[in-house]
């Protein structure tokens, strides 16, 4: 069993009596199904559907159902509190950001006991990604000891995270400028279709509805070095997408599906930096993958 401190993971608490209705009308998930140990993955849109944040929400068990514990990317977590403060109004809502003494650690690789140095959790995306615990970093070390693993740096659970074709908000993705469905969110349990309104659900439910979703981030697997971030994707001399992050021969990448498609069907080679790619479905896509014949 592995367990990596991430670095780039921030904690921002909101409690009070509002706290979960709160969080209902905002987030892109259930929130009246997280439950200590039961956590959910979402994300805070713009009212044109757009990712502001995602996150995963976690419950304190000690706050009697009126506190939770938001699992961020850290650089978003100033920018994370001011949104939420603007949509609190009259609620009964407190909201902090943690960051500073709090640090989210992942551990992978085995059966996960519940830390008795923090918040632990499964990771509500995949299963296989593991579970987080919500730690002090400076009991990182002995918290990995007391679960049996063994403490890694954070680029042995990004290769993890990208051998399971699991995007990253600001490397596989544009915060402020992607769909959930581009994001993959609607595969990893990060939207629910049948809850209330939230803001930007309008827009989310359309595309699910109408299956408008033309561009994802899928895996993609190289040879040899790995493109750099941000290269464009091409087939032939037409752009289709934008590589993201890499490791160990696998990574991700933003892609037109109908254009690969099409690429795939006129055996037209996928590169970028002139380094050949191929797409690797995922087990978890339920999405029509592109050359695959219809259903």
């Amino acid at each position: 069993m592995q367990a990596a401190l991430l670095a780039d993971r921030g904690v921002v608490k909101v409690e009070g009596a509002d706290a979960r209705a709160f969080l209902n009308g905002l987030a892109s998930n259930d929130m009246t199904a997280v439950a200590p140990a039961q956590p959910r993955f979402a994300a805070l849109l713009t009212p044109q559907g757009k990712i502001v944040a995602d996150f995963i929400v976690a419950e304190n068990p000690a706050a009697d159902g009126g506190g939770f514990f938001l699992d961020c990317p850290q650089a978003l977590a100033p920018m994370l509190v001011e949104k939420l403060n603007f949509y609190k109004l009259r609620a009964k809502v407190a909201v902090a950001d943690l960051s500073g003494t709090l640090a989210v650690m992942a551990v992978w690789g085995g059966i996960q006991a519940e830390s008795d140095f923090g918040l632990s959790y499964p990771d509500p995306r995949l299963p296989a990604l593991g579970w987080r615990v919500m730690v002090p970093p400076e009991q990182a070390v002995e918290a990995a000891a007391a679960l049996g693993a063994d403490l890694t740096g954070a680029e042995a659970y990004d290769a993890h995270r990208i051998a399971l074709g699991i995007p990253r908000g600001g490397h596989d993705f544009a915060y402020g400028d992607a769909f959930p469905h581009e994001a993959d969110m609607d595969q990893l349990a990060g939207v629910d279709f049948h809850k209330g309104c939230y803001v930007g659900q309008e827009v989310v439910s359309r595309v699910e509805h109408r299956g408008t979703a033309r561009s994802r981030v899928v895996p993609v697997a190289y040879d040899d070095h790995a493109p750099m971030t941000g290269l464009p994707v091409l087939a032939g001399d037409k752009q289709v997408g934008t590589f993201g992050s890499a490791a160990n021969g696998r990574g991700l990448a933003l892609l037109r599906l109908d254009r690969v498609g099409d690429a795939m069907a006129s055996g037209t080679p996928l590169t970028a930096g002139g380094i050949a790619l191929r797409v690797v479905k995922p087990g978890w896509a339920t999405f029509p993958w592109p050359g695959a014949a219809p259903v």
